[in-house]
């Protein structure tokens, strides 16, 4: 049974299609201090947040397994993914499980200790947890078109203002001559 209702719905914001959903999961991830790698989710259907009680839900086609390589970690994504947020720390967390030698584990509990240690600890309902470098769980962003320097677009727009006064010129002179 989801625990989204049609009330909780109402209330949030609602995103839905792949790409929008993985830059608004990104984006939340970012917005409470947890790294952005931390829900690598593929064909992501519908992605909400109410705000005021801090409720967030994913919903993926199918459930999904991927391994943090950085920690040799499997980890489980059912398709869809419930949790309350607030900063630095993600609660009561469900669709989530982790593979500890031959068994899954659910987990229910994500949160950065201090951040400038760059820890991310999972704890699991009965209590037992794992902690780990926050860089394990980040994801390099591409590197978006970088505005050119100031002294770059000042060359441009004297360019630019020498092209105009010359055509100003030529037509100046075509005026004259048809007169």
């Amino acid at each position: 049974m989801s625990l989204v209702t049609a009330e909780i719905k109402a209330k949030s914001e609602v995103y839905h299609g792949d790409e929008l959903c993985r830059e608004k999961s990104k984006l939340l991830l970012k917005e409470v201090g947890l790294p952005n790698g931390l829900l690598p989710l593929k064909d992501i259907e519908e992605v909400g947040y109410e705000k005021e009680s801090g409720f967030v839900w994913l919903k993926q086609k199918k459930s999904i397994n991927h391994k943090f390589e950085k920690i040799g970690k499997l980890v489980s994504y059912a398709p869809e993914i419930t949790a309350y947020v607030e900063l630095g720390k993600i609660k009561k967390l469900t669709g989530v499980k982790t593979k500890e030698l031959l068994v899954w584990i659910t987990l229910n509990e994500i949160f950065v200790d201090d951040p400038p240690t760059g820890k991310i600890t999972f704890k699991t309902p009965s209590g037992l947890f794992r902690t780990f470098p926050v860089s394990a769980f980040e994801v390099e962003e591409p590197v978006k078109e970088v505005k050119k320097d100031k002294e770059e677009q000042v060359k441009e727009v004297k360019k630019e203002e020498e092209h105009n006064k010359e055509v100003n010129q030529v037509a100046t002179a075509v005026k004259v001559q048809e007169v």
